[in-house]
């Protein structure tokens, strides 16, 4: 019978020691990754059964890194994290995590909620996932057999935003947004002048159902995309319309 794999993520020795120990005497075969681009070539090479994960890694937060992950793998994901706040365990759960595990923990409280994961009927744990975000999807997917449409790159005012290069440009400077905070913005892009809901924002970018609790998942991301845009002499394009939703507006 094959080994279950499982890559644990964390650059703090002490913790990963921890955790990779807990997860051997669980039988698994453990790899160990201290950024999210180990991490993520890891998953790719290997197809774990489980990967864990701390939320602020050096090069990427590790809820960017579990999304990533979901467009790779089917695996079961734990966060385990110090950052322990509602926001923190509500976005780890959007964005696919199976648990979350706030620091300090105990051995074998680790052990139990693993145990308890993979009693869980999941068959197609370790499996890829249809390829690609489902925000990649929706840009790129074909309209015809063999064909992909031509969709431009949004021009609005001194903001640039280019679905096929993922780039977003303020007055000609490239604006570094990760890929959760790219796709929310390019959503709204689209259709200037249009309210868009929440609720279509969880459904298209994070693939989830809208929950009240959850808007706090769209409010952190676009604080984060209109901080950004500020920080490289943009403007505030994204408009809040109380009780209905938001509103990219070029003027």
């Amino acid at each position: 019978m094959k080994s279950r794999t499982a890559v644990v993520v964390e650059d703090d020795l002490q913790t990963s020691d921890l955790v990779v120990e807990v997860l051997r005497r669980c039988g698994f075969e453990v790899t160990h990754a201290r950024t999210g681009a180990e991490a993520l070539s890891a998953v790719r090479s290997g197809l774990p059964d489980l990967v864990t994960t701390e939320i602020g890694l050096s090069d990427m937060d590790g809820i960017e890194l579990c999304r990533q992950v979901r467009a790779l793998s089917r695996c079961y994901v734990v966060m385990i994290s110090a950052q322990d706040g509602e926001v923190d365990r509500l976005m780890s759960l959007e964005v696919g995590a199976d648990d979350f595990l706030p620091k300090p923990f105990s051995p074998r409280e680790l052990q139990a909620r693993v145990g308890a994961l993979f009693r869980r009927p999941r068959t197609f744990a370790g499996i890829p996932a249809q390829p690609g975000p489902v925000s990649d999807r929706l840009v790129s997917a074909p309209a015809e057999a063999g064909r992909r449409p031509v969709v431009p790159a949004q021009r609005r005012a001194d903001l640039e935003v280019d679905p096929h290069a993922r780039l977003v440009r303020v007055g000609g400077r490239v604006v570094e947004l990760t890929r959760t905070e790219f796709d929310l913005l390019a959503h709204l892009a689209r259709r200037p002048g249009v309210v868009v809901g929440r609720d279509e924002l969880l459904r298209e970018i994070w693939e989830s159902e809208f929950h009240p609790e959850s808007t706090h998942l769209v409010d952190v991301h676009l604080a984060n995309v209109r901080r950004k845009l500020r920080s490289n002499g943009g403007q505030d394009w994204i408009r809040t319309v109380r009780g209905v939703g938001l509103r990219f507006d070029p003027v």
